[in-house]
């Protein structure tokens, strides 16, 4: 099964609900399990890497080396579709660029693997909506935030938390006009037209997909909790962080990079596809910075920024690393 161009949030979605729904019953209700302690492999951010930049529209990092630069530019996790930014000094540096890294956030499965994996798929859409299963006060959370996003029971009929979690999640943000595809979106389009190369990488899910339909109940629950709230607080606080991301506001616009996805590193396989991602966007920046002249790149702006993240990485590679705010 192929999953192009979506995130890790997505992809687990079509992997949750690949399989047809089985007869459903009606469940009883269960307390919530505490929540685990997360290890969030971006939790701590590089302070000197996060100010405000001082050229017009979104900030942008410089990586250089004797004789090439790479700008990068940080990209939100999540932003209003179509949003509008000040595309002046992007179209400025586009022009002769040699290349344009886009955010390495492409997934897909090959196969959803033994009759085993299938039976559990099975048994993920089985046992009536979710929402029968949750204490009174997060089910009546719940049934209002979906009745909000026009909604029914049905649609989150699963027994697993962090698949109703991530089916919530991608019916808020289709919901409010949200995106996580913006702006990487444009720039492939503008680089395309300007002739101008771009590199993307795909990542095969399928070896941890028996893994991640074990993602601890528990876990699962958190995630489920963190995009609930999300919901409830609105699209607001996204559109917020996306006004200051494209006014150069680094710290603002992280003001919204710790909701759903942060937990999603936690489950298991996430940790290794972060670890994978960051490692592979480094070593492609360091590759462009083989030819000379300019190069371009995309990149998620807490992968980014977080210690052992993309710029922490090439910096203790021994290149020049410069902030937004730098001269």
């Amino acid at each position: 099964m192929a999953v192009p161009h979506r995130t890790f949030l997505y992809s687990l979605l079509a992997l949750f609900l690949a399989a047809p729904a089985a007869a459903q019953t009606p469940a009883g209700s269960a307390p919530a399990a505490p929540a685990p302690v997360l290890d969030d492999p971006n939790a701590t951010l590089v302070d000197e890497l996060v100010v405000r930049g001082r050229l017009p529209g979104p900030a942008w990092w410089r990586v250089s080396d004797g004789d090439t630069t790479v700008y990068i530019l940080g990209a939100p996790s999540l932003a209003p579709k179509q949003m509008q930014w000040d595309r002046v000094i992007f179209e400025r540096r586009l022009k002769g660029a040699n290349v344009v890294i886009l955010p390495f956030i492409n997934i897909r499965v090959r196969a959803l693997g033994s009759l085993g994996t299938g039976v559990a798929l099975l048994r993920l859409r089985s046992g009536g909506p979710y929402e029968n299963r949750l204490d009174p006060a997060t089910r009546a959370r719940f049934v209002a935030a979906r009745t909000r996003l026009g909604q029914d029971a049905r649609r989150y009929a699963t027994t697993n938390p962090l698949a109703a979690g991530v089916q919530l999640a991608l019916d808020y943000r289709d919901g409010n006009a949200l995106t996580n595809s913006d702006p990487a979106k444009l720039v492939r389009l503008l680089a395309k037209q300007a002739g101008v190369r771009t590199v993307e990488k795909t990542y095969d899910l399928g070896p941890q997909l028996s893994g991640i339909l074990k993602t601890p109940h528990a876990l699962g629950r958190m995630c489920f909790d963190e995009v609930l709230a999300q919901a409830e607080a609105g699209p607001e606080v996204t559109r917020a962080a996306a006004r200051a991301w494209a006014a150069g506001d680094v710290a603002g616009a992280l003001a919204n990079e710790r909701t759903y996805e942060r937990c999603l590193a936690a489950v298991t396989g996430g940790r290794s596809y972060d670890e994978r991602t960051k490692a592979d966007t480094a070593a492609a920046i360091e590759a462009a910075l083989n030819t000379p002249g300019h190069a371009l790149a995309l990149v998620p702006l807490r992968p980014l920024l977080a210690e052992r993240g993309v710029l922490d990485r090439l910096r203790a590679r021994g290149f020049t690393v410069k902030a937004p705010n730098a001269d």
